[in-house]
């Protein structure tokens, strides 16, 4: 499959988006993705695979904190290591032509287990539990609207927010990271996450009710 093909076929996994009106780091990231993507199908590894690696470095994250301030800087490269779990598992499903429906349901729902065990991280570092609970609800509510909306007809993504899965993991990047240094940090990564979801969450509902009432 050659680069351009691949990008066609991104592009139609996402609903038909846009990829050359994408923002360049994503850009990037889909080429990146498709040439590390190509390695891993030459070494026959499969995306389920993928995601299941991406699923338990994440899980790994609340432990890591766990241990000492210095388990903070490898829950940064956990959650690194989990994000680029996330964006391969895709590459490797379109370029080995093995993209099935069990597979994106599977991811899916990867994709917010993962984004659990972080937040249990940020609660086990200190952040107040109200507001990590904050962040996860927002975040999972606009998946979910966007899921049922889906399902009622709009195109699957609908409208790219403020607050869909890479600014998650930012946000947790930046949290763990600035939290080695100085406590508030944590806090204030979460905090970004709540705000930004609220936003997110306005964006994808304004969306539904334009794209559903036509």
């Amino acid at each position: 499959m050659t680069r351009d093909e691949y990008a066609a076929a991104w592009s139609r996994l996402h609903g038909g988006y846009d990829l050359s009106r994408a923002s360049p780091p994503v850009r990037v990231w889909v080429h990146t993705a498709y040439g590390m993507g190509n390695r891993l199908v030459a070494w026959r590894v499969g995306p389920s695979a993928v995601t299941t690696a991406g699923l338990i470095v994440s899980v790994l994250v609340p432990v890591a904190v766990l241990g000492s301030r210095w388990g903070l800087l490898l829950g940064v490269l956990l959650v690194l290591v989990a994000a680029v779990a996330d964006g391969l598992d895709g590459a490797v499903a379109v370029i080995s032509g093995r993209v099935s429906r069990f597979g994106y349901v599977y991811d899916s729902v990867a994709d917010r287990v993962a984004e659990l065990a972080w937040l249990v991280a940020f609660w086990l570092a200190g952040v107040p539990g109200w507001l990590v609970v904050a962040a996860g609800a927002v975040s999972w509510l606009q998946e979910y609207a966007r899921a049922r909306a889906t399902a009622a007809g709009m195109t699957e993504i609908g409208v790219v927010t403020v607050a869909e899965r890479p600014t998650r993991v930012l946000a947790s990047l930046f949290g763990l990271l600035s939290g080695f240094f100085v406590t508030w940090g944590l806090g204030l990564a979460v905090a970004i996450w709540a705000l930004l979801g609220l936003v997110g969450l306005g964006q994808i509902g304004l969306t539904i009710r334009r794209e559903l009432d036509r």
